[in-house]
């Protein structure tokens, strides 16, 4: 069983129909599920997948949007701790504000794998996370 963060991007590929990456991202979530892998994300998540729905006008969306993310994964908020780790991150000006939350929440929680379709993430060194990967490779 490992512990698995995955970056807005899956969740979006997961909920929306963007074709094959959504297949890629629905087998990839039912062999953690299989496994017993636990998956987790972070409140910005939350409010980037919220933007869309918000966007259109539909609440309902939103609302379905909201609570299929909160049974499918922990969610990790930007606490305290949290924002210590993002600060330190920060540091690396390469990283945008946003990305840096995702991985300081990911740190946070421990978590053995970060998984983003975002190239420049990918290779990352973070502490409290032992690899952070691309879709693609995770899928192998």
């Amino acid at each position: 069983m490992s512990r698995i963060f995955w970056d807005t991007n899956l969740f979006i590929y997961l909920f929306e129909d963007y074709g094959e990456v959504t297949q890629t991202v629905a087998e990839l979530r039912r062999r953690m599920i299989d496994r017993g892998d636990q998956l987790f994300t972070s409140t910005l998540t939350l409010g980037e997948i919220l933007v869309k729905p918000h966007e259109k006008g539909d609440n309902e969306l939103a609302k379905s949007y909201e609570r299929a993310l909160q049974a499918t994964a922990s969610i990790i908020p930007l606490d305290h701790h949290a924002a210590i780790r993002y600060a330190s991150l920060r540091l690396d000006r390469s990283l945008k504000g946003p990305d840096a939350i995702q991985l300081a929440c990911a740190a946070q929680a421990q978590t053995d794998l970060f998984i983003t379709n975002d190239q420049r993430l990918a290779g990352q060194i973070v502490s409290g996370i032992q690899f952070v990967t691309s879709l693609q490779r995770a899928f192998l």
